[in-house]
C-alpha cells in the first residue's frame, strides 16, 4: 500500500512546531516543507491514518487556532500523482 499526500498552508512560523508534532505520532505522516515562503508542506500519510491525521489536525486548528488549511482537498500519492 502506498500513503496518499496532500498540500496545506500554515504559517511559516508554525512548521517546525507541526513537524514536531507529527514526529510525536510515530509513523503517522511525514512532513515535506514545499514552499517555506508561502507556508505549503505536503502531508505523506501513512495508509489508513487519514482520519487520524485529520483528527489531529482539528485538535491543533482548536487548541492552537492554528490555520492548516488543505491545498489539494482530492488527495494523492506520496509521489504527488492523483489517486485514481
Amino acid at each position: 500500500m502506498e500513503s496518499t499526500s496532500r498540500l496545506y498552508r500554515v504559517r511559516r512560523d508554525d512548521i517546525s512546531f507541526l513537524r514536531f508534532i507529527l514526529e510525536a505520532y510515530d509513523g503517522l505522516a511525514v512532513l515535506t516543507t514545499q514552499d517555506p515562503r508561502r507556508g505549503t508542506v505536503r502531508l505523506a500519510v501513512a495508509p489508513g491514518g487519514e482520519g487520524d491525521l485529520e483528527d489531529l489536525l482539528a485538535g491543533l486548528r482548536a487548541q492552537y487556532g492554528m490555520p492548516i488549511d488543505p491545498l489539494d482537498p482530492g488527495g494523492g500519492h506520496a509521489d504527488g500523482t492523483p489517486c485514481s
